[in-house]
């Protein structure tokens, strides 16, 4: 069994037990519980972390863990905090664009389903694809290296900033790197940097909704630039530009988030061209090069290797590849625009964690790093082939237009007239049909927050990286069937 799981099981069955036990009383020693359990003495003591920060247990080095006894709690005296209603909004008129931050298109992809619900609304890999032993020992190593827990360079290691240089490629070298931690946060600096409050900034349409909070809570206006299979279109690109004005445009050449596309060849110099004229960057979320699938071939170069004139600003990560905890990533820009970049990331986080640092370097020079890169481009083709086999045998009517060969998702187009609250079986809705899927035991992304403006149709996006493997999917399917035929019983299929 996995160890995380491990450590969930146990504090669930002690919990379960605590009772047994009169307050103050001493639960069995980390020994008796290994040899009950069959688990290992790390599980135990991590379950028994987790019931001591419940408030559960206590902990007591040298006699065991005991049952917390009951304190007295004196109620205290109501609270009142509707004055902050008008201090958030005081002079809020003036704001071109709300200062409140709607988080949930990003909160959806980071909140653990309820147990028992299958995950098809994960942003990361499943723990059985993350390589946590690869982790522990590049850790475990980085934490003995001479300096590793001194202050670094702000700018990150030279080692890891010249890594990063050659993995982008072209002639961009360490100077034009920033180590920054992750690619949210490499997003929002590159973001304040190029555009001041209540410009427009230009973003793909569909696009990820973490950055449109960013833009949201920095007080841009994101005006969409819509893709179709080969990216971002270039003459609504360049209208966008002159109808605007704006001087920032955020765009994911590869395995764009939600639809997968890949930008087309032809439209790559086509696109930096357009920005050149405009006076403007282009941010390029370079967020799942490393998460290309087996069949993939070559992948084309991110757009700032192309780039030397400095219109690019490149957002890299390994976050994606690794860990959602493992938030290493890079910020390059050739020119001027990389002080202003340095200069806001230093006031923002002063600089990544040395010791994280020094545990990418070590992960990324070692043998596992390149097998652990074929395992999961392997895994993800397996895993995306089922999903998209199950789809078409039990969910017809829900279009796929693209099947990506990169990335961890797939985005789904619900049937026309979804929505239309004359249907005489009820509305049908992205919210319904998200909803009837929860209660089937499925928890998937509904389109809505990937759109800056109204959407053209109903969405879906479905994950398949973050399910234990392709039971899960199919199984999650399945339940879906049962979804669709609560919100679209027109559309039964008789799979």
């Amino acid at each position: 069994m996995h160890e995380r799981s491990s450590v969930g099981e146990l504090a669930d069955r002690l919990r379960g037990e605590l009772d047994r036990y009169s307050p103050g009383g001493k639960l069995p020693s980390s020994r008796a519980l290994v040899e009950r359990f069959r688990v290992s003495p790390v599980t135990v003591s991590r379950a028994l972390a987790q019931l001591a920060a419940e408030g559960l247990v206590v902990t007591r080095p040298g006699a065991g863990a005991f049952r917390t006894r009951p304190t007295r709690v004196t109620a205290a005296p109501a609270a009142d905090t509707s004055w902050q209603e008008v201090a958030l909004s005081a002079d809020g008129a003036a704001d071109l664009v709300p200062r409140s931050v709607d988080a949930s298109g990003v909160t959806v992809s980071l909140s653990a389903p309820p147990p028992g619900v299958i995950e098809f609304n994960g942003g990361y890999l499943h723990p059985s694809l993350q390589p946590e032993r690869a982790m522990a020992a590049a850790l475990a190593r980085a934490g003995r290296r001479p300096g590793a827990w001194g202050r670094p360079p702000m700018e990150g290691l030279p080692e890891l900033r010249e890594w990063f240089a050659r993995a982008i490629g072209g002639s961009l070298t360490a100077v034009e790197v920033l180590v920054s931690a992750g690619g949210q946060a490499a997003l929002t600096t590159a973001l304040r940097a190029l555009a001041p409050p209540g410009a427009p900034v230009l973003v793909e349409s569909p696009t990820y909704p973490g950055m449109l909070a960013i833009a949201r809570s920095a007080g841009l206006r994101p005006v969409p630039v819509p893709v179709d299979p080969d990216g971002v279109r270039p003459q609504l690109l360049a209208d966008a530009f002159r109808a605007t004005g704006a001087r920032v445009f955020v765009c994911q050449p590869l395995f764009q988030n939600p639809t997968g596309a890949v930008l087309a060849a032809d439209r790559r110099p086509e696109v930096l061209r357009i920005a050149r004229e405009a006076g403007a960057f282009v941010v390029e979320d370079d967020f799942v090069r490393r998460l290309a699938h087996e069949d993939a071939g070559q992948l084309p170069r991110p757009l700032v290797a192309d780039d030397p004139d400095g219109v690019v600003v490149h957002v890299g990560s390994l976050t994606k590849a690794t860990s959602p905890s493992f938030r290493v990533s890079a910020l390059a820009a050739r020119g001027p625009v990389l002080e202003r970049l340095r200069a806001i990331q230093v006031v923002d986080t002063f600089f990544v964690p040395r010791p994280l640092q020094e545990a990418a370097l070590e992960l990324v020079g070692s043998p596992a790093w390149p097998r652990h890169l074929r395992t999961v481009a392997a895994e993800l083709r397996t895993r995306r082939d089922a999903m998209t086999s199950a789809l078409r045998l039990r969910l017809p009517e829900l279009d796929l237009p693209h099947i990506p060969s990169g990335g961890y998702h797939l985005w789904l187009r619900l049937p026309d007239g979804a929505g239309d609250a004359s249907r005489a079986v009820g509305s049908q809705t992205e919210a319904a049909f998200t909803a009837a899927a929860l209660r089937a035991g499925v928890a998937l992304t509904p389109g809505r927050p990937y759109f800056s403006a109204e959407p053209p149709a109903a969405h879906v996006r479905l994950s398949f990286a973050a399910v234990a493997g392709t039971e899960e999917i199919a199984e999650g399917v399945r339940r879906l069937r049962a979804a669709c035929d609560e919100t679209l019983p027109a559309n039964r299929s008789t799979a």
